[in-house]
């Protein structure tokens, strides 16, 4: 069944003043919080608790899976309620869940605290803002959307140092205390004045309930399916080769400074790919992206070496993924409008970000099954093959790009 067209338009309904300055706030400071400190604390963590660092990760990866599901349930309400009361009650249930995790007696209590921390990830990190983006600045959304997801990937660059410090002076817990506190500060005056109370409403009801019925059929249709299988596979290949980089350099002779400049390499590659994504022609970007991908996987899995040449080639699957979150924030809207838009959004991200969550560990494992990691990035580039083949059917050819 193909995807039916779009009942309206996707329409600028107009950014508030600041608007885009607020959110680009908001979301480094939501992923600095809610996802990179836990990344530059896993060892403190581990060295004052005990606590095996795999679990601790483990944890973290449990909360991005309740973040996916919960995802679904926050596209509905954004699109039923507007973004400014789900987005500040977001906020706070990061700012209580980081609590938890700071007085978390046991592992179970800490696991339970990053499940809640999930559902804040939910509503306050990338799929909610870029829905409010997409309906603020319609058509021309691509330039505010390449400048959020810039600004935001410095997230990591300002709160890792910040978090090891913290941690290093008044202990993890205390760190915890301090970012929910900053979460709290930072963004729930920017959530409460810069965001739309609700939406601008089109339509009578009989509109609406058939809007709810369009939604439901685009959900299940060929063209919806088949596009997030394609960016599933995509998604797996970048992440689960890009996350263990540090391995498969080194497997293939790197030392382990090296392979970790290669590790940092990726995320200024990623940077570049959002920089150019503009450039891409709207209508190729889905072939584009999806080809330099596998290409740049094969690069990874192929080369002997030298390892400069591998750097480079992972810089170029870095550049690749930062176009595919972009064009992962584009793609719905492209092609389906501005009818229930976050209701698709949310149900498009969900099993990306399953995959993302699960690719740190994909990767070991899959070593482990296939052998080597080099055997892996091959496994990774087919499935990124698989995704360009996909690129190629009818459903994808026949995308009405506005």
């Amino acid at each position: 069944m193909t995807a039916p067209a779009p009942s309206r338009t996707l329409a600028a309904e107009g950014a508030p003043r600041g608007g885009l300055a607020a959110l680009c706030i908001t979301q480094t400071t939501g992923w600095g919080v809610l996802y990179y400190a836990l990344l530059a604390a896993v060892r403190p963590i581990s060295e004052d608790t005990g606590w095996d660092p795999a679990h601790i990760t483990g944890a973290f990866s449990a909360g991005l899976v309740v973040s996916a599901v919960a995802g679904i349930a926050v596209g509905r309400m954004l699109d039923r309620t507007g973004p400014r009361s789900l987005m500040i009650g977001g906020s706070l249930v990061g700012v209580f869940a980081l609590v938890l995790v700071a007085l978390a007696p046991n592992l179970p209590a800490f696991a339970a605290a990053w499940l809640l921390a999930g559902t804040a990830q939910a509503a306050v990190l990338y799929q909610p803002a870029f829905t409010v983006i997409s309906r603020w600045y319609g058509p021309a959304r691509v330039r505010p959307l390449t400048i959020l997801t810039l600004v935001a990937g410095f997230a990591s660059t300002i709160f890792a140092p910040v978090t090891a410090a913290l941690c290093t002076g008044i202990g993890w817990r205390g760190a915890f205390l301090v970012l929910a506190g900053l979460l709290g500060a930072v963004t729930l005056p920017l959530h409460a004045r810069c965001l739309n109370r609700s939406w601008r409403k089109t339509g009578n009801a009989a509109q609406l309930r058939d809007d709810k019925a369009l939604v439901r059929a685009i959900r299940r249709s060929r063209t919806f399916v088949g596009l997030q299988a394609l960016m599933v596979l995509l998604c797996l290949g970048l992440y689960t080769v890009t996350l263990n980089i540090i391995p498969l350099l080194m497997e293939k002779g790197a030392d382990y400074t090296a392979a970790a400049l290669g590790l940092g390499l990726v995320g200024a590659g990623q940077v570049a790919g959002r920089l150019v994504f503009t450039a891409i022609p709207a209508k190729a970007r889905i072939a584009v992206v999806t080809g330099t991908a596998a290409g740049a996987l094969l690069l990874l899995a192929l080369l002997p070496g030298p390892v400069p040449l591998l750097i480079g080639a992972g810089m170029l699957a870095g550049a690749v993924r930062g176009c595919q979150t972009l064009l992962q924030a584009t793609i719905v809207a492209d092609r389906w409008g501005a009818t229930g838009l976050g209701t698709l959004q949310g149900s498009f991200a969900a099993p990306l970000t399953i995959v993302t969550a699960l690719a740190p560990a994909a990767g070991p494992a899959m070593a482990a099954w296939f052998g080597s990691y080099t055997a892996m990035a091959y496994a990774m580039a087919a499935a990124a093959g698989t995704a360009l083949l996909f690129a190629a059917a009818p459903f994808v050819r026949g995308l009405h790009v506005r």
